[in-house]
C-alpha cells in the first residue's frame, strides 16, 4: 500500500499505465547567427500557441470552460512580451533559444516555488509545463499523449501536466497518481473537473509501481492499494457505488442556504487567488469570497503592478460576485512568499520577520496604491479590506488611518466608492489570540487564519517531518485560542469567520458552529460537502461535542473522538 495526498475523491480500479518524461537534452553552444535563432523561438512559439489553443479546446469539451483556461493561461504567459523580450535579448547576446528559454523559465519557477502556499507554488507547475512543451517542440520532441490509453487505465507518473491532462478519454481513465502535486494543483483541479480519483504526491509511484500492474486509486483518503486480492477488490467496489451515490446527493445542496438542523444560517464563502477564481465560486454555489489572496497580482511579473491593475482585478471580482462580500487581504509578502523585484533581506527566521503588515506599513507608497485600489473597487460590490498578520492594536490603528487617507484623497478627486467599507484582520498569531478582546473593538470583522495560528501557536513548521505531528487545529491549544477571538467577537457584536483549511474540515465543524463561527471560507470544490455537514447538526448537539472536546487534554484524545462522530 502506498500513501499520498488525497487531491480528486473517488474510487478507481484498473491497471497501471506508465508514463515516461521524455529527455530533454540540448548543446548549450554559442549562438553566432543570433537572427536565425531568435527565427527559430518565434516559430517554437507560434507552434506551441496553436498546439495549446488545440488542447485547451479539448479540454473545453471534456473539463469545461473553466478548467480550459489554465492552459489559455499558458499561452497569455508564452506570448507576454517581457517573457519573450528577455528571451530574444539573450539569444541576441549569444544563447541559443533553448537555454535562454530555460534561464528566463527557472527564474520564474524559483520565485514561484520559495512559497509554502499551494496556490504560489502551481505557478511554478505552469511555467514548468510551459517550459516543457516549448523545449519539446525546440528539440523535436514529441510529447505525451493520453488520448489512446484503453478504457481502466490508472496513469501514473512522476508529474501530470495539463497540456497531458488535456488528452485524456475521462471514460477510460479511472484513476490518477503522481509524484508530485497537492490539492490545489491543476493536476487536482483537472482531476476534480473530469471527476477522476486521484493521489498525488505518492514518493516513488513510477518506480514502485509496473505498467499492466492491478490496482486501486482511493482518492478520497489518499491511498493506492497495488494488486489487491479479491476481497479488497470488492470491499473498494462497494465503495465506489456508495461514493457516486453520496456525489449525487451533494447536489441537492445546491441553491440552498447554509444552515443548521436547528434552523441557525451561517455565511459560506470561498478563498480565491485571483480574480477568475470567482467564477469558480460562483459555480461553486459560494455566498462571497471569504479571502482573496493579493500576493498572485504582485508575484506573477517582474514590477510592481499598478493601482489601475489592481483595480481592475478586484473590480472584476467584486461584479462577477453581484453584491455578496469580496474580502480582499492586503499583500501578505515574506514568510513563506518571496518577491524578489522587492528586494527582501534574506533572514534567518522570515516567518519572524518582516511580512506581511509590518512590510506594507514600511512601504506605505506601495501599501497606499493598493489601498487605492480595493476602495475604488467598492464601489462595484460589497469590498471589505483585510490587514494580514495583526499582533499590536497600532499595526490596526495605522492601517485604518492609511485607509482614510486614501478616502480623503479619492473623496477630492470625485472618485466614488463605498464610505463605510469595512476593515477587518486576520487573526492568525498568537499575539491576536491574547488581544481579541482589544481588536474587536477596533475592527469591523474577524477572519481567523487557522493555517499560520497553528503553527505559530505551537511552535512548530508544518514542513519540518521532525515536528509535523504538533501540527494540528485540533490541538487544545489551538482550539481554545479559536474559541476565545470567536467569543470576543461575538461580544462586540462583530462578524467572525474561519478561511483557513480547518474550515473544511468536518471534524471541526460542529465545534465551530458551538464556539459561533459566523462564516467558514473554504475552496470552492468544498462548498457543498460544507453546507451538507452543517446541516447534519443541531447547535444542541454541536454543544455538547463541543463541551466534551473541551474537558479532553490532547489531540489525540479529542481526533479520535471526532472520529466517532463522523
Amino acid at each position: 500500500m502506498l500513501h499520498g495526498t488525497p487531491a480528486s475523491e473517488g474510487i478507481g480500479l484498473g491497471r497501471v499505465m506508465i508514463v515516461e518524461e521524455a529527455k530533454l537534452e540540448y548543446n548549450n553552444v554559442t549562438v553566432t547567427d543570433t537572427e536565425a535563432e531568435v527565427e527559430r523561438f518565434r516559430n517554437a512559439v507560434k507552434i506551441f500557441c496553436d498546439n495549446t489553443a488545440a488542447q485547451a479546446d479539448a479540454l473545453k469539451a471534456s473539463a469545461g470552460k473553466k478548467e480550459a483556461e489554465i492552459l489559455e493561461g499558458h499561452i497569455q504567459m508564452m506570448k507576454d512580451p517581457y517573457m519573450c523580450g528577455e528571451i530574444e535579448k539573450l539569444i541576441d547576446n549569444g544563447q541559443c533559444a533553448e537555454a535562454a528559454l530555460e534561464y528566463m523559465c527557472d527564474m520564474f519557477i524559483s520565485m514561484f516555488s520559495a512559497t509554502d502556499d499551494e496556490l504560489t507554488q502551481q505557478r511554478a507547475a505552469d511555467v514548468k509545463d510551459l517550459k516543457t512543451s516549448m523545449l519539446s517542440i525546440l528539440l523535436g520532441v514529441k510529447e505525451v499523449k493520453l488520448s489512446a490509453a484503453p478504457k481502466g487505465t490508472v496513469v501514473v507518473a512522476k508529474e501530470l501536466t495539463p497540456s497531458m491532462t488535456a488528452g485524456i478519454n475521462k471514460e477510460n481513465i479511472v484513476g490518477i497518481i503522481t509524484e508530485t502535486g497537492g490539492k490545489t494543483s491543476h493536476s487536482a483541479i483537472l482531476a476534480r473537473a473530469l471527476e477522476i480519483p486521484a493521489v498525488l504526491s505518492v514518493n516513488g509511484a513510477v518506480s514502485k509501481l509496473s505498467a499492466g500492474e492491478y490496482v486501486i486509486v482511493d482518492g478520497s483518503e489518499g491511498v493506492v492499494i497495488d494488486e489487491p486480492d479479491d476481497a479488497v477488490i470488492q470491499e473498494y467496489n462497494t465503495k465506489r457505488i456508495n461514493f457516486l451515490k453520496e456525489r449525487k446527493e451533494l447536489e441537492n445542496f445546491r441553491g440552498k442556504a447554509t444552515k443548521a438542523l436547528s434552523g441557525e444560517e451561517y455565511e459560506l464563502f470561498c478563498n480565491i487567488g485571483k480574480p477568475e477564481d470567482a467564477i469558480k465560486a460562483v459555480d461553486a454555489d459560494g455566498e462571497g469570497v471569504g479571502l482573496f489572496r493579493t500576493e498572485f497580482l504582485f508575484m506573477d511579473r517582474t514590477a510592481l503592478p499598478t493601482e489601475d491593475e489592481q483595480f481592475d482585478a478586484y473590480k472584476k471580482a467584486a461584479l462577477t460576485l453581484k453584491g455578496k462580500p469580496v474580502i480582499i487581504r492586503t499583500l501578505d509578502i515574506g514568510g513563506d512568499k518571496e518577491i524578489p523585484y522587492l528586494g527582501l533581506k534574506k533572514e534567518e527566521n522570515p516567518f519572524l520577520g518582516f511580512r506581511a503588515i509590518r512590510y506594507c506599513l514600511k512601504n506605505k507608497d506601495l501599501f497606499k496604491t493598493q489601498l487605492r485600489a480595493i476602495v475604488r473597487a467598492s464601489a462595484f460590490g460589497d469590498v471589505r479590506i483585510m490587514f494580514p498578520l495583526i499582533t499590536a492594536v497600532e499595526e490596526l490603528r495605522e492601517g485604518k488611518a492609511l485607509v482614510e487617507e486614501v478616502k480623503a484623497e479619492l473623496r477630492e478627486q470625485g472618485v466614488e466608492f463605498n464610505e463605510n467599507i469595512p476593515v477587518g484582520i486576520m487573526t492568525e498569531t498568537s499575539a491576536s489570540v491574547m488581544i481579541a478582546d482589544i481588536l474587536a473593538k477596533e475592527s469591523d470583522f474577524f477572519s481567523i487564519g487557522t493555517n499560520d495560528l497553528t503553527g505559530y501557536t505551537m511552535a512548530c513548521d508544518r514542513g519540518n517531518d521532525d515536528v509535523a505531528y504538533l501540527y494540528s487545529p485540533l490541538q487544545p491549544s489551538v482550539l481554545r485560542g479559536i474559541k476565545y477571538i470567536i467569543d470576543c467577537a461575538n461580544k462586540n457584536n462583530i462578524s467572525v469567520g474561519m478561511c483557513g483549511e480547518a474550515a473544511a474540515n468536518p471534524m471541526m465543524v460542529p465545534l465551530l458552529m458551538s464556539f459561533g463561527l459566523t462564516e467558514f471560507s473554504v475552496s470552492a470544490p468544498s462548498v457543498l460537502k460544507v453546507r451538507k455537514t452543517i446541516s447534519a447538526w443541531t447547535k444542541a448537539e454541536a454543544d455538547k461535542v463541543a463541551e466534551k472536546v473541551l474537558a479532553m487534554t490532547t489531540e489525540k484524545e479529542i481526533s479520535d473522538y471526532l472520529k466517532t462522530l463522523l
